[in-house]
């Protein structure tokens, strides 16, 4: 059985953290605590970790992980660019529970799955999970449940559907909200005629806030359940099973 260390308890966090940083540079998973709900974690630059990832939950490539970040500048490194609305973004609710998927860096050597040339960033406010990403770097983070199950709220409930499929197990407590992130994209800041900024997923941030930061950049209010699956960017179809997400949902 894997083990479960209980970060509550400061004997365990060293040897916690030592195995888990150990799991990640191995390609294997971890389950985490985020300010969100429990995500499972791989080494985001490791296809075979990020594949092993996706067969874990259940999930196909067409529903490509979020990526977890220490800070802004490990941000700057894996987007194409940070238009000036994304930086207000960031500034107000990062570290928190905002996601936002902008291009990726067309440099970087990685497989997420079918991004189509995007990627969704966030920086989680929670000390385990920061710690890991100071010392890991970047890391896909999927939450930590099957498809079509209910977001992870504690250790247990990630242990009962991901069991050995998870080499090390973070025990943070009951998450602090069970509330999955909001998921912007603003891909179309991005480019000589800037587009709005559309709502992928409600969430812990919600659309009064955003348009408090963003005004008439952020699209109108529009009932999620009437747009057209088809019109969905690749993160977006990816929503419905990480850390940020949703019952069921995807994204932490």
């Amino acid at each position: 059985m894997s083990p479960v260390f209980d970060c509550r308890d400061e004997t365990q966090v060293l040897p916690g953290m030592r195995q888990a940083r150990q799991a990640i540079g191995r390609g294997d998973l971890i389950v985490m605590p985020t300010d969100t709900v429990y995500g499972v974690a791989a080494d985001a630059f490791s296809a075979s970790a990020v594949a092993k990832l996706l067969a874990a939950k259940g999930r196909g490539r067409q529903s490509p992980p979020p990526v977890l970040v220490a800070g802004i500048a490990t941000m700057r490194a894996l987007v194409a660019e940070v238009p000036e609305p994304v930086e207000r973004l960031v500034e107000a609710f990062w570290p928190g529970g905002l996601t936002i998927v902008l291009p990726a860096q067309p440099s970087l050597s990685w497989d997420l799955g079918e991004t189509r040339g995007t990627v969704a960033v966030r920086m989680p406010a929670d000390r385990i999970a920061l710690e890991l990403l100071e010392e890991c770097g970047p890391l896909a983070v999927s939450s930590a449940n099957l498809t079509k199950k209910p977001a992870a709220v504690s250790i247990d409930d990630a242990l009962g559907m991901l069991g050995d499929s998870v080499a090390v197990y973070l025990d943070g407590g009951p998450a602090a909200t069970g509330v999955a992130s909001t998921i912007v994209d603003a891909t179309a800041l991005v480019g000589a005629e800037p587009g709005p900024v559309r709502v992928l997923r409600d969430g812990a941030v919600s659309r009064e806030a955003l348009r408090a930061i963003l005004g008439d950049l952020l699209e109108p209010d529009t009932e999620p359940e009437h747009a057209e699956a088809a019109n969905r960017t690749p993160m977006e179809q990816g929503s419905g099973g990480d850390p940020d997400a949703p019952a069921g949902g995807s994204g932490a």
